[in-house]
């Protein structure tokens, strides 16, 4: 018999010679007849085995078993893959695969140790110190745990070590496109700095997502980790599964109704949903940004992860494909008695956003570095790839300029010489006024001399998705959300803002029109002379996560005495309900 090492080369005879040893002769007409080989046996499930005709689930269960020891052999022939492991202040002491070290140990994820987690949060509470890196290592052992407890509970699911080694990685490299102070910068900065050069309809503006998909394939290619990753039995189809778990689908072109992912098939769907969870939002990756940031918040977190690592099972649920149709697919359900825990999951992103990504003076904070940042951009070199320098603003479209670009441009730019001596002197004054007017913004920021909030009100969207001003100053803050609307203004500055984890920056086209009518209103009435340019108006919108949906609507639950069959939540009173009411005005300002 060939060695079970290489099983994936296995001819159909290799595959009933081991039959044969595991005691499971009897099947061997069987797995000649429909023809598996090697690479048949990882994408055996138990109701592949049933069309192949072996219609007991026990024998099912058997040969599967026996199947899943292959996956249990490494390359040295051992059992046991040695770990290094982590004191984490989160999650305790850590594991993680050797591979996930020698991603860890490249300059592209180090940079992670340079850029905060919570942007500029850190101004305001001093405790939110912590960084993208150890987030990332935290999202990386979540994933694991996760997805060994659904091959440890349902072993008929066929979770190959394969699998559970790239949803780790997927884990680990999430957030490896993040730019400094996380979502400031694709929220805020890029946006100003595309509309100050009239680019905005020119070019796309990339997700973090996409960047980090980018950055993924840089770090492999940079530090030539594909013959180790072959070691560990990864291949390229591999490496489009771990992008496809961070950003979704590579090919936006599939054909609706049609399964849109390359890396694994329909049977490994729920492997999509333990990152970053596009359906319903509960993934890993929240889970450690909620337990963490509260930790440095020192914000109560409700949410209990480790019931829903205890609970999460997998479980065949109907879904709409297109109008008129619908298939099962394989989706992470949870037992009934956990609603509430998930409640609380939703409630403490609603209560982090609130307090502390969306508090005012972080929002005014953030617009200061966005505002610096701009002044900055055409004066800010960085080298990429074959010598060709960037821009602050452009170094997001190469990866080898974007690796150097952190936090630590905030130092860069308020340390800054008040001149440089070029020789183009109409440049060097441009380049000086530029970098002055830069440096004085985060000085303020330093001696804490803000721009200042004018005032806020509320306002309702409709469910039609157009805004109308609430007189009563109704917070609005239901399952459909919180929105205000901060004007802020000194000496021709602007205020205001947007800026946290999941944090949007763009605003819907009907509340522009009432941004813009308010900046005008507020020249007009102000005698100081001054421009509607020296305003601005920020829409922040705060929900849980799917606007004005419940999304616990879209979970699907599965009762103890049943747990094969899941069904969605019929509760109808959701969020609302499960939620403290906010009293109306509560969050009115007025400076």
């Amino acid at each position: 018999m060939a060695s079970e090492l290489k099983y994936k080369d296995w001819t159909v005879t290799d595959t009933c010679q081991y039959l044969e040893k595991e005691k499971l002769g009897e099947w061997i007409p069987t797995f000649q007849k429909n023809n598996i080989t090697g690479i048949v046996l990882q994408n055996l499930t138990v109701d592949r085995l049933k069309d192949y005709g072996i219609v007991n689930f026990g024998d099912c269960l058997k040969i599967l078993e026996s199947i899943r020891k292959l996956w249990q052999v490494t390359e040295e022939g051992k059992f046991y893959v040695f770990c290094q492991v982590f004191n984490d202040p989160i999650h305790g002491h850590l594991e993680l695969h050797p591979l996930l070290i020698k991603i860890t140990d490249t300059p592209q994820f180090q940079r992670l140790r340079n850029i905060k987690q919570l942007g500029g949060v850190y101004f305001v509470y001093p405790g939110a110190s912590h960084n993208r890196f150890e987030h990332s290592i935290g999202v990386a052992y979540l994933a694991g745990e996760l997805v060994k407890s659904l091959s440890t509970r349902q072993p008929e699911l066929l979770i190959t070590p394969t699998d559970i080694l790239c949803v780790q990685i997927a884990g680990l490299c999430h957030d490896l496109g993040h730019g400094p102070f996380s979502h400031l910068f694709d929220d805020m900065f890029i946006p100003k700095a595309k509309k100050m050069k009239k680019e905005a309809e020119k070019q796309k503006e990339k997700k973090h997502e996409t960047v980090s998909c980018e950055m993924f394939d840089h770090l492999v290619k940079c530090n030539n980790l594909m013959p180790v990753m072959k070691k560990h039995g990864l291949n390229p189809i591999d490496l489009d599964f771990i992008k496809e778990m961070i950003a979704g689908p590579l090919d936006s072109s599939t054909t609706k109704g049609k399964w849109p992912y390359k890396g694994r098939t329909e049977e490994k769907s729920f492997l999509y949903e333990i990152v970053s969870n596009k359906r319903n939002g509960i993934d890993v990756d929240k889970f450690d940004y909620f337990a963490r940031d509260c930790y440095h918040l020192g914000i109560q977190n409700n949410f209990d992860y480790r019931r829903f690592l205890k609970f999460a099972r997998v479980c065949e649920v109907k879904v709409k494909v297109k109008k008129g149709e619908t298939r099962m697919e394989k989706q992470i359900c949870v037992r009934e008695k956990e609603v509430h825990n998930l409640y609380n999951m939703f409630h403490t992103r609603y209560c982090i956003h609130r307090r502390a990504c969306q508090h005012k003076v972080n929002s005014i904070i953030q617009t200061m570095i966005a505002d610096a940042f701009v002044k900055a951009d055409e004066h800010i070199q960085i080298e990429g790839s074959g010598g060709k320098m960037f821009t602050l603003s452009t170094a997001i479209n190469d990866m080898e300029a974007y690796t150097k670009l952190t936090d630590c441009v905030f130092e860069q730019i308020l340390n800054s010489p008040s001149k440089k001596g070029d020789e183009d002197q109409e440049r060097d004054k441009k380049r000086d006024e530029d970098m002055a007017e830069a440096k004085e913004i985060l000085q303020r920021i330093i001696s804490r001399d803000l721009y200042k909030c004018l005032g806020e009100t509320h306002y309702e969207t409709s469910k039609k998705g157009t805004d109308s001003t609430d007189a009563e100053g109704n917070t609005g803050e239901e399952a459909g959300g919180d929105g205000g609307e901060e004007a802020g203004g000194d000496g021709g500055e602007e205020a205001g803002g947007d800026g946290g984890e999941e944090a949007g920056g763009s605003q819907p086209s009907a509340s522009k029109k009432i941004c813009d009518d308010w900046e005008e209103d507020l020249t007009q009435n102000l005698p100081d002379g001054l421009k509607k340019q020296d305003f601005e108006v920020t829409l922040i919108s705060i929900d849980y996560g799917m606007k004005d949906k419940d999304p616990i609507k879209t979970v699907h639950f599965y009762a103890k005495d049943d747990p094969n069959n899941a069904t969605k939540f019929e509760d109808q009173t959701g969020l609302k309900q499960a939620t403290p009411e906010v009293s109306p005005g509560e969050n009115n300002q007025n400076n």
